[in-house]
């Protein structure tokens, strides 16, 4: 056997019939890697000792890295939290629901009699979150937020029934001499994203042509006496 550059030759009647002279054979070995409640996106499991082997050289390690799948409900960036849409009348005059949990279990989500639920804001349930690594019997926080959906309008008689019912208006400190130099406006709906993508777009443009006007920089040279 040729020595491949290794400085040492093996005769052919000493060559193990197994590796053919290499040192080495080909093993197939299954392990099993246990992933431990609580573990985070990114943590590695190692097994060491376990990567491939070479004569005279320290047996290196193998190395899980867990990637976290993303979940159509509940999200995981440090804590468990999942998103939950509710009318305005029930988020004015109280709200149930039934949330299958990661585990199975259905869990029984309800308001406090009177509560009231206002837009982006967060509720938690204690213990019903993720276990913490390396104390399964504990866990943490269930975060629920909480999106409100408002109608698009508004019949007159149903603005008249909520302004009985709801808190009165603040009182209005204009006088009728600044109400008359005033200019009447209208508001109306906008997609903020979409006019930033569009007034970006219309800037580029007009770069775009400036820089064609004007053929971009010139050199200019020094005048020869």
């Amino acid at each position: 056997m040729k020595c491949k550059g290794t400085g040492e030759t093996i005769n052919d009647r000493d060559r193990c019939p197994q590796c053919k002279g290499e040192k080495v054979v080909q093993e197939k070995k299954v392990l099993e890697v246990h992933v431990e409640k609580g573990m985070q996106n990114g943590q590695k499991i190692t097994f060491p000792g376990e990567a491939d082997e070479a004569p005279d050289t320290v047996t290196g390690d193998i190395v899980f890295v867990l990637q976290q799948k993303e979940h159509p409900k509940f999200k995981r960036r440090g804590r468990i939290s999942l998103w939950s849409t509710r009318f305005l009348t029930e988020a004015l005059c109280g709200f149930q629901f039934i949330l299958s949990h990661l585990d199975g279990r259905q869990l029984l989500i309800k308001s406090q009699p009177g509560e009231v639920v206002k837009p982006d804001s967060y509720k938690a349930i204690n213990d019903e979150g993720m276990p913490m690594y390396q104390r399964p019997f504990m866990k943490g926080k269930l975060y629920i937020h909480f999106n409100v959906d408002f109608p698009d309008s508004l019949t007159p008689d149903q603005v008249d029934a909520l302004a009985k019912i709801l808190p009165p208006k603040p009182q209005s400190q204009l006088t009728d001499m600044e109400l008359d130099e005033c200019e009447e406006t209208t508001l109306h709906d906008v997609n903020i994203e979409e006019e930033m993508r569009r007034k970006q777009t219309q800037h580029q443009e007009a770069y775009d042509e400036d820089e064609d006007m004007h053929g971009g920089a010139q050199r200019v040279q020094c005048a020869q006496q």
